[in-house]
């Protein structure tokens, strides 16, 4: 796994809160709009530290992962009815799962 995959997941993930976080305003859904808010800033600040080789990105990561699960489990809960929390889900999956990779790496 390279750098760039992480960076590039947790921007894509940025972008879909935000999405997920206007559509969810729209609608009042006030338990997706928490955690995508929580989710777009752990994100940004991720990529940023992986883009600088903070040498605290480990612990970064591992929280990033927590919160993009518990994002993606509260989006999914709306997927049927709004595509913005479907692809929410997604995007915060996928960067779970590679932020989980990146912090059970031993280095960078």
């Amino acid at each position: 796994m390279i750098k760039s995959d992480c960076i590039d997941a947790c921007l894509a993930c940025v972008v879909t809160c935000e999405t997920c976080i206007t559509d969810c305003v729209k609608e009042g859904n006030q338990a997706c709009i928490l955690l995508c808010r929580d989710c777009a800033d752990i994100c940004a600040l991720c990529a940023k530290f992986e883009a600088r080789s903070s040498p605290f990105a480990f612990e970064l990561h591992t929280l990033c992962a927590q919160i993009c699960i518990a994002c993606a489990d509260e989006c999914i809960k709306h997927a049927q009815h709004h595509q913005s929390c479907k692809a929410c889900a997604e995007a915060c999956k996928k960067c779970a799962d590679i932020c989980t990779k990146y912090s059970t790496k031993s280095s960078h």
